[in-house]
């Protein structure tokens, strides 16, 4: 059972002393009946909302995917950026939502944007295996001695050796390389750093993949979408 103006809040009708006016004016209905009392506690599930006349839908988490711009920060606030947040329409901020992993600031590609925290630990835990596949462009040839260091596990600058990772060639010359590369931990700037590690640039990087959900392809740099039922059924499943 949850507050009436709390419920209303989350669902981006104001804040709760705009909520406590709706009220106050008998704009509020729950179950057919004009609600008046801001503390009133209603399962929020089961109860018929109405604000204004219009049946409203109730829903505790919100679940986005967002093909992430250059330029913008994969964060919930940053004082000197633009967020990935900031991208967001009005009604969604009200839920409180944030990246799960990280993009960082030039990278773009698949972004999930929630507020599930049960989900997110679920898809960043390392021990969970969860893929994150990335196209990526490298200033260098890679040979079969970069394949076989990925897979082994590279150690970066910091000295932790990374799990294995895959690391395919889909194209390479001595002008450079295009490759996928498949990791299940998320370090910070790791995949940049994995190459540095076997002297060779990440010149351009975008997430394809994150588990089972992949890229839309529709989506422009900047855009977003809410997921379908199947795509959030398929994460919480991972």
């Amino acid at each position: 059972m949850e507050r009436i103006d709390k419920v209303l809040s989350n669902l981006g009708h104001g804040t709760r002393k705009e909520v406590k006016g709706l009220l106050k004016k008998g704009k509020v209905e729950i179950d057919g009946i004009i609600a008046s009392d801001s503390a009133m506690k209603i399962d929020p599930d089961k109860a018929v909302i109405k604000v204004s006349g219009e049946e409203i839908k109730y829903r505790k988490h919100i679940y986005l995917i967002m093909n992430k711009p250059a330029g913008v920060v994969s964060a919930t606030v940053d004082n000197h950026d633009e967020t990935v947040i900031d991208l967001l329409d009005e009604q969604y901020h009200s839920f409180k939502p944030f990246p799960i992993g990280r993009l960082d600031k030039d990278t773009v590609g698949l972004l999930l944007i929630t507020n599930d925290g049960e989900l997110n630990h679920k898809l960043i835990a390392p021990k969970n295996h969860v893929d994150k596949v990335y196209y990526a462009e490298i200033n260098k040839f890679i040979d079969e001695k970069d394949i076989s260091t990925f897979k082994n596990g590279v150690v970066i600058d910091d000295g932790y050796k990374c799990m294995p990772a895959i690391l395919e060639v889909l194209s390479a010359n001595e002008n450079g390389s295009e490759v996928m590369v498949t990791i299940q931990e998320g370090k910070f700037h790791q995949v940049k750093r994995m190459f540095e590690s076997v002297n060779k640039k990440v010149v351009f990087l975008r997430r394809i993949s994150f588990g089972p959900l992949k890229l839309d392809e529709s989506l422009s740099e900047g855009q977003y979408r809410e997921l379908t039922e199947e795509e959030i059924n398929s994460l919480k499943q991972v």
